[in-house]
């Protein structure tokens, strides 16, 4: 059975436009700017998502859960090597994004590619944050993300973002 595959190192390719961080390294290039918002997933176990905070806890949220902030941001993932939508609720992540965007000598998320690692699951779910040094992106990259129109303001009305690209 060795030669099941016709490559060694062969992979099931990913086919979602999201990106979800497994365990281990998951390495991605900002493409976009963020949008900013909070979100909760309804008792259909749909994300319900507002541009600003809600005043009182919503009647249809599911049973214990919450509200959460969110980024929601286009990315090159080179695990899969797809341009995804990466939408963080983890404020570990988010805190140490934001210190490197903050930092004048980082400053702009698109000049440089973020680790996250990945360990445990669950509550047990623990992660760390690097970057690679500043580098110009690829630019086959660059000319497929310049060839998409993906529209993250759909996420507000619960569309796909990608549907524009499809149009």
């Amino acid at each position: 059975m060795d030669n099941f595959f016709p490559e060694s190192d062969y992979k099931i390719p990913e086919t979602s436009n999201y990106m979800k961080f497994v365990e281990g390294e998951n390495t991605f290039r900002a493409l976009s700017s963020a949008v900013i918002g909070y979100e909760y997933f309804n008792t259909d176990n749909k994300p319900i998502r507002s541009k600003i905070a809600f005043d009182t806890i919503p009647s249809d949220i599911k049973k214990d859960g919450t509200i959460k902030h969110f980024w929601a941001f286009i990315v090159y993932n080179y695990d899969s090597k797809r341009i995804q939508i990466l939408e963080l609720t983890q404020k570990v992540i988010m805190k140490t994004m934001q210190s490197y965007i903050k930092n004048p000598k980082w400053g702009n998320p698109r000049e440089y590619d973020f680790i996250v690692t990945r360990t445990g699951s669950g509550l047990d779910t623990e992660y760390a944050i690097a970057v690679n040094p500043k580098a110009p992106v690829e630019q086959s990259i660059l000319d497929r993300f310049s060839k998409m129109k993906v529209d993250l303001e759909a996420l507000f009305v619960n569309e796909d973002p990608f549907k524009v690209d499809a149009e």
